[in-house]
């Protein structure tokens, strides 16, 4: 049983260092027909922030002031840059010299989205194990590797902040369903230390930030929550609240902005639920009662207090504390009649349907049943994969840009359906290979048995011949006698 588990065990661990090669290599075909160049505006602005980091050093990067950047105006690239791209090449580059590796900051930035959609990759297989099992974190990690949509904004020169943000969004999904499975507190501080990462690599973790919420409110309203889910949410609240307005970036509006309101609003739900589940454990049932109203009025009231102060300071804002984009993806028509100039942006349009099969080609079509598989087996693992795939089907509907966040979803539930489709198949075919099989042995038993029966009948078939010539050798001699006598 050791050798078998050992065997599937390496087998595993082979095709997913052949994923993540396929993942990497099939990137690479802008160097291999034209040269290692740096793609577009934005990849070489963040090029030029690279060399400045790995030239002048990391505190003064946050204060340096670039003249040629935005001209006449100028810009001030500490507090207006996500910089978790930047510090991942320039802590490679300087890793690579250490170790008297002699590769110019140009090359590792050409390469560093490449090899972090190999990480993808592998990102993808644990966050569908977690959610179903192995076979389908394989087939998802496959789709990952090779699905257009992901492949156009990481390919090598694409040095942007989608190369590294993809692979931290599907890693915090992956760590927070696997706090969530075991209840580990080392999984939650790694989760913790992903979704910083994320912050400091783009914009789109407020999709992050909200997405889980999502996951934990659904939990309440099914009863599926449980310690876990407070041991997985809780941190990425109240500590990576606080890691994310450390970052200059972002600042404030970690607390401010009502993009992050949700996460606060659940939070406080888990704690109700949990505390009336532990007071009901301890009250006997009239106390607990008494309890129960006791709580809820008091919660009412300061609720109600609460919500007050919170409208009181967002109608002081004419968009809500709610930022331009956000609005948009709430809002389609939004852009369009206040902030023309993020309607104005061509990734910022909404697609049209074909581009849902030219970005995903075929997993577009197994996604749908992915979904289906997940709710006959749902848990909590597969509902997270059923809200991630809504979710990121309506907000891709309404920005084209944000099909890259969709792309991962739609292959973890392309990986679901597919490995349902093999599970079914290779049922079959074992269930047909054993009634073949048991129908071999019925008609080899049935032949053998009917040689038998042929061969003890001609047995006593020739027994029974031979104790006819003896007697018929008898009984000439005896007529022969009385003939003879007469």
């Amino acid at each position: 049983m050791s050798a078998v588990n050992a065997w599937g065990w390496g087998a595993r661990t082979l095709l997913l260092l052949l994923i993540a090669t396929m993942s990497f290599s099939i990137r690479l075909f802008s160097v291999v027909k034209y040269e290692s160049v740096i793609h577009e505006f934005d990849p070489y602005f963040n090029y030029r922030v690279t060399q400045f980091l790995t030239k002048n050093g990391f505190y003064n990067l946050w204060d340096w002031f670039d003249d040629r950047t935005w001209y006449p105006l100028g810009r001030v690239i500490g507090g207006t840059v996500y910089p978790g791209l930047i510090y991942t090449a320039g802590a490679m580059c300087n890793i690579l010299h250490f170790f008297n590796i002699p590769v110019h900051v140009q090359e590792v930035c050409v390469f560093t989205a490449p090899l972090f959609s190999a990480f993808c990759s592998l990102a993808a297989y644990g966050l569908v194990s977690e959610c179903r099992d192995t076979g389908a974190g394989l087939a998802a990690a496959a789709l990952v590797g090779m699905v257009p949509s992901y492949i156009s904004r990481s390919v090598a020169g694409s040095y942007d902040n989608e190369g590294v943000a993809i692979f931290a969004l599907v890693f915090v999904f992956y760590t927070f369903i696997k706090t969530v499975n075991t209840g580990s507190l080392r999984w939650g501080t790694l989760n913790l230390m992903a979704y910083f990462y994320m912050v400091l690599s783009w914009g789109g973790y407020s999709f992050v930030i909200n997405l889980i919420p999502i996951y934990c409110l659904a939990c309440v309203a099914t009863g599926r929550l449980t310690g876990r889910h407070y041991l997985a949410f809780a941190p990425l609240v109240f500590v990576g609240t606080l890691l994310a307005a450390s970052i200059p970036v972002v600042g404030f509006n970690a607390v401010l902005m009502s993009e992050h309101f949700g996460a606060f609003f659940t939070c406080a739900t888990m704690h109700a639920v949990l505390l009336v589940r532990w007071t009901k454990g301890l009250l006997p049932p009239r106390q607990f009662e008494f309890a129960t109203r006791l709580v809820l009025l008091a919660g009412a009231c300061a609720l109600a207090g609460v919500v007050l102060m919170v409208l009181g300071y967002v109608l002081q804002s004419p968009t809500f504390g709610w930022t331009g984009r956000s609005l948009t993806l709430l809002d389609p028509t939004y852009a369009s009649r206040f902030v023309p100039i993020i309607a104005s942006v061509s990734e910022h349009q909404p697609p049209s349907w074909p581009s849902y099969i030219t970005d995903l080609h075929f997993a577009a079509l197994l996604a749908p049943a992915g979904i289906m598989s997940s709710f006959r087996k749902l848990d909590n693992g597969t509902l997270f994969l059923i809200l991630y795939g809504i979710t990121a089907v309506y907000f891709s509907g309404v920005m084209v840009r944000l099909m890259l966040v969709l792309a991962p979803a739609v292959c973890c539930l392309a990986g679901v359906a597919i490995s349902d489709i093999l599970s079914t198949l290779t049922g079959s075919l074992k269930t047909g290979l054993q009634s073949f099989k048991d129908a071999i042995n019925g008609i080899s038993r049935t032949v053998s048995g009917r040689f038998l029966d042929s061969g003890a009948d001609d047995d006593s078939t020739a027994a029974a011949t031979s104790d006819g010539g003896v007697l018929s050798s008898k009984t000439p001699s005896k007529k022969g006698g009385r003939r003879s006598g007469r």
